[in-house]
């Protein structure tokens, strides 16, 4: 798909960059407008990156308008299983642009087979977020795909595998590693300022349990079986599809993990992040009343037991670092406090690490599409923090401990446990 690191350079841009540079040397005094040079602060659209955004539901709306404004960017098509979503989104993006050139698209392979388009935005309950996300790679494209990156470990491997051997740039939508304030915390972990980390408490919450619904008639311009994909078929309703924060699909574990997938994956990312873990994880998993805590949690190797949900942290905070010479709390929304309460106000010094994003998570996709530099959330990180989402949701489901070798990626002497790092997958949608 590109030509040579660190610049776009796809034949069909210098054609372009060709054939308008060719039309103004023989057809002078023919005027070219400064936009499609590049000169009055445009971008050339021989230098904007080309979308395709999937998935329109309550998660692209903030990834959507950012993308239409930026004028290195445009978008070339739109997708969703919701006739009306996507009409709305190509209408907003012809009402942007001026014209009536984007594309609207009820199958995500339509996008794929697209050679003018660089990458996508994939934006859909978690089931669907391997199947898309390894098609466009396989595709020439690079891929924001939002957390968490998988449905089982066995898929998240095959993706991350297939990125690295198709020389892909993958993001993950784990944004807080792109947020100053939990990137101080993760610089005070990992430069020792609170001693050896014994252990961390993450606030995930809960969704209410998946309940048996009635069957409802599916509405028209829906396409149901799709939006289902590879999972087990259930009688439509409402609420199973819903993407609602509070619940909906996300009740459900066909389609993902419940609140270890959804919460989780921010979370146990940035717990991965602070303790130096991107490639590696926790090696035990135990269920709620494997010891006193009343918690669900999870040890590391010659490390910290993490606990979800702990009932008394000292901050308050979503995410909480005890450690023998102090403790951490951060969160959103500017939330960073520590004991000693100094110690969050300490500069860095120019020997200590310095892990502070340097740019918003969207402008660091966008800059790594550009330098093939990975991204601050790459297919590597995003697996291993989607493989503890998993093996926490697998505890919690068959209620007992998991013994896991995050080097061979297997669980150790549990076969009922092993079923589940991978799903039997409904045909035709398959991998």
């Amino acid at each position: 798909m590109y030509m040579e690191a660190g610049s776009i350079t796809r034949t069909r841009r210098n054609i372009l960059r060709t054939t308008l540079l060719g039309t103004a040397a023989v057809a002078a005094p023919a005027v070219i407008p400064s936009s499609a040079m590049g000169f009055a602060g445009f971008t050339a659209p021989s230098n904007r990156i080309t979308f395709g955004m999937i998935g329109f539901g309550r998660m692209m709306r903030g990834h959507f308008n950012t993308m239409l404004n930026r004028d290195n960017v445009q978008i070339l098509a739109v997708c969703d299983v919701h006739t009306n979503r996507r009409e709305k989104a190509r209408d907003q993006v012809n009402g942007k642009y001026g014209n009536t050139d984007c594309a609207c698209y009820n199958e995500h392979e339509k996008i794929m087979e697209r050679d003018d388009i660089d990458a996508c935005f994939v934006v859909t309950p978690d089931h669907w977020h391997v199947p898309i996300s390894l098609d466009a790679v396989r595709s020439g494209k690079d891929v924001y795909v939002e957390k968490p990156m998988s449905l089982t470990i066995r898929e998240g491997r095959i993706l991350a595998d297939a990125v690295r051997r198709h020389g892909a740039i993958l993001q993950v939508g784990s944004q807080q590693r792109s947020d100053a304030f939990f990137g101080k915390a993760v610089e005070m972990v990992r430069n020792g300022w609170i001693g050896k980390v014994h252990t961390v408490y993450a606030k995930l919450g809960q969704f209410p349990d998946g309940k048996v619904l009635p069957e409802q008639p599916i509405p028209e311009g829906f396409d149901y079986d799709r939006w289902l994909g590879s999972t087990p078929w259930y009688p439509y309703n409402a609420e199973r599809v819903k993407g609602d924060y509070g619940g909906g699909w996300r009740s459900y574990w066909e389609y993902g993990s419940r609140k270890n997938g959804d919460w989780g994956a921010h979370h146990y990312d940035i717990i991965q992040f602070a303790l130096g873990m991107d490639h590696s994880g926790p090696d035990f998993f135990f269920p709620k009343g494997y010891d006193d805590s009343g918690c669900q949690g999870y040890t590391y190797k010659n490390g910290p037991t993490v606990y979800r949900d702990f009932p008394k942290r000292t901050f308050g905070s979503m995410i909480e670092f005890y450690g023998d010479k102090g403790s951490i709390g951060v969160g959103r929304g500017g939330d960073l406090q520590s004991v000693p309460k100094e110690l969050k106000n300490k500069p860095l010094a120019p020997s200590d690490t310095h892990l502070s994003a340097l740019e918003s998570h969207h402008d660091n996709f966008l800059n790594a599409i550009k330098t093939r530099r990975r991204t601050i959330a790459d297919v590597e990180i995003g697996h291993r923090t989607a493989t503890i989402c998993h093996l926490s949701a697998i505890s919690e489901r068959l209620n007992r401990t998991i013994k896991w070798d995050p080097e061979s990626e297997e669980i150790i002497g549990d076969s009922q446990a092993s079923k589940w790092m991978d799903r039997p997958r409904r045909a035709p949608y398959t991998l």
